[in-house]
């Protein structure tokens, strides 16, 4: 387990079977989703979210979820602070929350595993095992784009820079990819 503090929230994550107070935190938790928690063949995450200077939280996520850590696939989560947004990762499953609420906003998939969040500018950004796809900071997705290993990119100046198997491409980092790109 691990805690981190940002913009107002403090997270406690962790992998794996949570410790003997997770059942009380879930009590006094406003929401409290649960998702694959009966699936035997998959990791365990979890994830509690409390507002700065509060002892309880008021969102609990608690997930199964594959391919796992035994693949070398990571939970991995991202808040944005100024919109109240949490989007979280596990396996094939992406989640956004509405941290003010709470309540979650949508469930999403990244076909053969989510691999992490980034933020860059006003936008959100996935890497997956075959995917790439960007999110505005209210949780609105704007683009995807299928891609497949070995695959990496950067932004530069507003500008995403994808190199999918040497064939490399640019496009807008609001719009995304055209046919041409």
């Amino acid at each position: 387990m691990f805690q981190v503090s940002v913009g107002g929230y403090s997270l406690k994550v962790g992998c794996g079977l949570p410790s003997a107070s997770f059942g009380v935190a879930k009590q006094h938790a406003g929401l409290v989703d649960e998702l694959g928690v009966t699936r035997p063949d998959s990791s365990l995450s979890w994830i509690e979210v409390r507002r700065s200077g509060n002892d309880w939280p008021f969102l609990v996520v608690v997930q199964r979820y594959a391919p796992g850590l035994d693949a070398g696939f990571c939970p991995g989560v991202l808040v944005v602070p100024e919109t109240g947004r949490l989007f979280l990762g596990a396996g094939e499953r992406l989640l956004a929350y509405d941290l003010r609420t709470p309540k979650r906003l949508w469930e999403d998939a990244a076909e053969m595993g989510f691999w992490s969040w980034a933020r860059h500018d006003d936008v959100v950004v996935i890497s997956a095992e075959l995917e790439i796809a960007a999110w505005n900071l209210e949780g609105r997705k704007l683009w995807s784009r299928f891609v497949e290993p070995p695959w990496e990119y950067r932004v530069e100046n507003g500008l995403v820079r994808l190199d999918v198997m040497g064939t490399r491409s640019a496009f807008d980092l609001y719009t995304g990819p055209t046919e041409a790109s």
